[in-house]
């Protein structure tokens, strides 16, 4: 899909972006990106699209995403769209020219299980068009075709999401944590941290608590929160909040602190282990050496018996001698 000039009254410019999907065959997609100037048209057709054009516009941007719906009965192609401000927004789902023999199709656009009006912007192509001011009007939105085969895509819109850390952050008692939490491509309004207390979430005011936490907004889409002296009441899990225009999002991080203890256990094993070989090598020395003192003693003792043995015998030998004389 190309973006152009509609044909309207300048009145208002708006910046817009045209994304276009285009998925053949399957739902794998080619993501096209251009930038143009529009002028914004009074031919919207949803009463709710022409009540918001009556607002201010000027600072609104216009977006259109399209996608090109694959002919293979069953498929169901599904995009996320990001969005941190109000936006005009128009989603399209259009059948490629090749597909034109599926004949009385039936087209459903719908929010949820809520059927919402649609266009039919050319035979094969059908749109809605939205104006999404706040969070109430972001969610899924879907186009199913129905007839001989049945296709569909869903369009998911949100704000954007914060990266945290899936991990858990592993520290030892005593030392400083620093936590991060990302927005890529958007700056949000504001950030918050939380702790969680049991159930609870609770603010992190480190105004109030300068000691102990710091909050450090880096760059305008990256955040830092600083523990220092982290005991082990600093255990458990924190929140980064992030304000956009059209609502919140959160990221998820999970702090495990350790005793000084912990690192000095592998090292105490081994000197267990030396002692004990140690000491397992000096009693078996000392039992050598009793046993080594214990056989000469028997065998100097053997020897003075056999002295005494050997001196009775001569003096019997002798006795006897006189006797026979």
């Amino acid at each position: 899909m190309q973006a152009g000039l509609h044909e309207s009254s300048p009145e208002s410019m708006t910046s817009t972006w045209t994304v276009s999907w285009q998925t053949q065959g399957s739902p794998s997609d080619h993501l096209t990106l251009e930038h143009t100037v529009a002028v914004s048209g009074p031919d919207l057709t949803t009463q709710e699209f022409k009540q918001a054009t009556k607002e201010n516009m000027s600072n609104v941007t216009f977006v259109e995403y399209e996608v090109l719906l694959p002919g293979v009965s069953g498929t169901s192609v599904e995009k996320n769209i990001t969005l941190d401000s109000a936006t005009r927004i128009e989603l399209s789902c259009r059948l490629d020219s090749k597909y034109s023999h599926l004949k009385s199709l039936r087209v459903t656009w719908k929010r949820g299980n809520e059927t919402i009006r649609h266009i039919n912007k050319t035979e094969n192509s059908w749109s809605i068009q939205l104006m999404i001011l706040d969070n109430s009007k972001l969610g899924s939105y879907s186009c199913v075709l129905q007839g001989e085969e049945e296709i569909s895509a869903v369009f998911h819109l949100q704000v954007p999401k914060i990266e945290g850390k899936e991990k858990p952050i592993i520290s030892y008692e005593g030392d400083t944590v620093v936590m991060t939490c990302k927005s890529f491509d958007y700056a949000p309004i504001a950030w918050t941290w939380y702790v969680t207390n049991g159930s609870e979430q609770i603010a992190i005011n480190d105004s109030l608590l300068a000691d102990k936490y710091v909050i450090n907004r880096i760059s305008a889409n990256v955040t830092h929160l600083k523990i220092l002296k982290v005991t082990k009441e600093d255990d458990g899990v924190y929140w980064c909040e992030a304000a956009f225009e059209l609502g919140k999002s959160i990221g998820k991080l999970k702090l495990k602190v350790l005793s000084l203890m912990v690192p000095l256990k592998p090292f105490l094993a081994i000197v267990a282990e030396v002692v004990i070989i140690v000491t397992m090598v000096f009693l078996y020395e000392m039992y050598s050496k009793k046993k080594e003192k214990r056989a000469e003693y028997e065998k100097e003792f053997d020897q003075v018996e056999q002295l005494k043995s050997e001196e009775s015998n001569g003096l019997e030998n002798s006795s006897a001698r006189h006797r026979k004389t």
